[in-house]
């Protein structure tokens, strides 16, 4: 193993945030000069069809010269959403008991077939 990949593994402070299927994972890590830095670790959870899952992550990283430009720009950013859309969250896939429309559908039409196919028959005509 790399030296570099033994330092990756290094976490000096680390903070989790759970959100729905998507978790961010905030670390404090050392360079080899021992000076600090951030990665954002953005690991969103998949399930196929058969059950089994996956998770996809995304990693940033972010050294203390792009701190202030970075806060500044975040947060000129976060305000601008919630200045023009609220905080109230409208998507529904970000509600936890959201289900695609389309699948239900498809479930709903294959398991009830129409009851126009179906001939009326008495048990005594049998």
């Amino acid at each position: 193993m790399r030296e570099h990949d033994l330092l990756e593994k290094e976490e000096i402070f680390s903070k989790v945030l759970r959100a729905g299927r998507r978790t961010y994972f905030f670390d404090v890590r050392a360079t080899k000069a021992d000076d600090y830095y951030i990665t954002i670790t953005e690991s969103k959870k998949f399930t196929e069809a058969d059950g089994s899952f996956h998770f996809k992550k995304h990693k940033i990283y972010l050294y203390k010269e792009d701190f202030a430009a970075f806060t500044e720009i975040l947060e000129e950013m976060t305000s601008y959403v919630l200045n023009h859309k609220g905080e109230e969250v409208i998507s529904e896939r970000h509600q936890k008991d959201f289900k695609k429309e389309y699948e239900a559908e498809t479930f709903e039409e294959e398991k009830l077939p129409s009851t126009s196919n179906f001939t009326n028959i008495e048990f005594d005509d049998i």
